[in-house]
């Protein structure tokens, strides 16, 4: 009786695992949904001040090509600006323009949906505020050195829409930090475009699109 109920007492101290399927009748689970997870910058109403201002300089470039065009349209018909983007950035007008004035008949279309659709968004909700991501001053004092640098290796004016579109990029595929990569790829394309003409004049003319110069001359970490 004394060893039945020791082992009834030590059975409160035995942890017991479910047995494991035998091989082969393995019980097939039901199928689970993922959920992906938002991000905050993948929400309508959150609008990162740089990502803005690149698709502005796109669209500007007067040697851009159609695929960079509508790259750009479709990532702002993403987002909906605040009038106060609106209004700091010009994006508006810019996207307006294209609209009216783009050769491209597919071009022009997009356009239209995208300024189509932010008018009529900000009309419905006008009241409701949206998050906006801007650059600290110390990032904006190394991007300003940077375009400068640009700048006098292409031979342009820092306010030259072809010096902002490449320093742009350049932080675009650097995740937007101002990091050793960064530093390095601008370092890279200051010597190109300083020390080959030929990169420099096809830079220049178009022929060798800005995102491509760009990747083609990226440090890795």
């Amino acid at each position: 009786t004394q060893t039945l109920r020791g082992g009834k007492e030590m059975d409160k101290f035995v942890v017991r695992l479910p047995k494991e399927p035998d091989e082969g009748k393995q019980e097939k689970k039901p199928s689970e949904k993922v959920y992906k997870q938002a991000t905050l910058e993948s929400l309508k109403r959150v609008v990162v001040i740089e990502d803005i201002e690149r698709y502005k300089s796109i669209l500007e470039l007067p040697s851009q090509t159609k695929e960079n065009m509508l790259m750009a349209l479709r990532e702002l018909d993403k987002k909906v600006p605040s009038k106060e983007v609106l209004r700091s950035t010009k994006i508006g007008h810019t996207v307006n323009r294209v609209r009216k004035q783009h050769a491209d008949p597919e071009v022009k279309a997009l356009a239209r949906e995208v300024y189509t659709h932010w008018r009529t968004f900000i009309e419905e909700n006008a009241n409701k505020p949206s998050i906006e991501v801007r650059s600290d001053k110390q990032t904006e004092g190394l991007r300003s050195n940077a375009v400068r640098l640009l700048s006098e290796s292409i031979g342009l004016e820092v306010s030259e829409g072809l010096v902002e579109n490449i320093e742009r990029e350049v932080f675009h595929q650097c995740s937007r930090l101002v990091n050793g990569v960064y530093r390095r790829t601008i370092r890279a394309l200051v010597f190109a475009l300083k020390h080959k003409p030929d990169i420099r004049a096809q830079v220049k003319d178009g022929k060798v699109p800005v995102n491509i110069f760009v990747s083609n001359h990226k440090k890795k970490q």
